[in-house]
């Protein structure tokens, strides 16, 4: 009999042949292809481990496939994806779920992301869901739901690990531990009088780095907090951090107590949004507006701005109108029309866009803006000259007329100097009328340079063409 680790006596002999192990060649790995999922299209775990992954799977699934999908997820997931989801297709995933179901998923998120995707719903459908929600948490949603989205207190975390200045150091990381299962990652320890108000801020290191027995009042003793009041809009929010490179940002009410905190993530969140509303709305397209969004509210959020430059539009015709004898006896004016308002309107959608983004990004200073404005002018003199040295190569070869060639040449360069200071000039008009600078902005340009460009070069063209005719 044999054990395992005995040996046959063929092996031993000299005279037997030795067995030599057959190794079958291993195939060459491939791809195993994504499994159709019983809800439809396919579904790869490995490749959906980040909430936004789901998110992105989610997009690509009509609204029945993704109800499907997401009753068979975790709700900590789906609570996570959602917060990824734009807005409208939120809405209507929320909408079309059982009520329970959508309260358990809302229920998982953080208080601030609770707030926001229950501020997108219809007043009816968010109560509903709050009063399946366990009431320390609706009221701590419903307290954010009152702050306005635009504002400090709108955007704040509520989930922060408070600190009282009595502790020392090395009871806060005690405290620390804890609590942070149930809050947001503390880049700061939030340091607070017995009556709530905010005293000091200290970074983990300093807490870790604090001698044993030093209470947080004196470690955070003479510091120079840099906070927002819950009412600042989310413009100066973004500003601060920035400015100052700082990972969170507390929000307080007027009588310095603690409300909430504002975190990085969130500010490159509104980062974006600003930056998409200032693209949209200058154009005169809706400044939430996204390829999800419904049609119809597409055409609602469109149609006034395309009817205002319908109108500028008309006025820019009219001017035309007005030389419609001048371009009778010279047709070629016509031929050099657009060139003198496009160059001049793309001279003022560069000094738009460097406005726009100089109001977003900084605090507003009157005089400096103004400054601004002549700088501006300044860059569109310069390239005004550079440029009418081409056009009149280029016209008076093409025309080999010197007295049309110098028309076009004065036209282009006063409409580009006009377009650079009125691209300069209108976020500010706008912004002191207490509208958005961006709202709407490149279709009061268009209008300018247009009508502008067009006066300028039929009324030259009349006066030292005509006149002398």
């Amino acid at each position: 009999m044999q054990t395992p680790n005995s040996r046959p006596h063929a092996e031993a002999s000299p005279e037997a042949p030795q067995a030599t192990p057959h190794h079958t060649p291993e195939a060459p790995a491939t791809p195993v292809p994504s499994a159709p999922h019983p809800c439809g299209g396919t579904f790869d775990p490995s490749e959906m481990a980040h909430p936004a992954d789901i998110a992105a799977h989610l997009e690509n699934l009509s609204l029945d496939q993704q109800v499907c999908f997401i009753s068979q997820m975790p709700e900590d997931e789906v609570a996570e994806a959602l917060t990824e989801l734009d807005e409208h297709m939120r809405v209507e995933i929320l909408e079309s779920l059982d009520p329970d179901k959508a309260a358990s998923i809302v229920g998982e998120m953080s208080f601030d992301d609770a707030a926001d995707v229950l501020e997108e719903l219809d007043e009816d459908h968010s109560d509903v869901l709050l009063s399946k929600l366990e009431q320390s948490d609706a009221e701590e949603i419903r307290n954010l739901m009152s702050f306005d989205p635009e504002t400090a207190g709108g955007v704040m975390n509520t989930e922060v690990v408070i600190l009282d200045e009595s502790l020392t150091a090395d009871q806060a990381v005690i405290k620390l531990r804890q609590e942070i299962a149930d809050k947001e990652i503390p880049y700061y320890a939030y340091v607070v009088s017995h009556d709530d108000k905010l005293v000091g801020v200290l970074s983990l290191r300093d807490l870790l780095v604090c001698p044993t027995g030093v209470t947080l009042r004196e470690a955070a003793q003479g510091q120079d907090l840099i906070s927002v009041t819950f009412d600042q809009g989310r413009e100066e929010v973004a500003r601060l951090i920035a400015h100052y490179n700082l990972m969170a940002l507390p929000v307080l009410d007027y009588e310095n107590r603690l409300l909430g905190v504002i975190s990085h993530d969130d500010v490159i969140d509104i980062i974006h949004d600003l930056a998409s509303e200032d693209m949209l709305g200058m154009v005169g397209a809706g400044q939430d507006e996204t390829v999800d969004t419904p049609w119809l509210d597409s055409v609602r959020m469109r149609l006034p701005w395309l009817i205002v430059n319908m109108v500028n539009s008309a006025l820019s015709a009219s001017v035309v109108y007005l030389f419609d004898g001048t371009i009778a006896q010279m047709a070629i004016l016509a031929v050099f029309m657009p060139m003198v308002a496009n160059q001049a309107g793309n001279t003022g959608q560069q000094a738009l866009a460097v406005m726009i983004r100089q109001l977003a990004t900084e605090r507003f200073d009157r005089k400096k803006a103004w400054l601004a404005v002549l700088r501006e002018g300044k860059i569109g003199a310069a390239n005004g000259v550079i440029l009418g040295v081409l056009v009149f190569i280029s016209v008076y070869f093409f025309t080999s007329s010197l007295a049309l060639t110098t028309v076009m040449v004065a036209a282009l360069m006063l409409d580009m100097v006009l377009g650079a200071l009125a691209g300069g000039a209108i976020p500010l008009v706008l912004k002191e009328l207490g509208r958005d600078p961006a709202q709407a902005s490149s279709i009061f340009l268009t209008a300018i340079t247009d009508g502008a460009g067009f006066f300028l070069f039929l009324g030259l063209a009349t006066m030292f063409l005509l006149g002398n005719s």
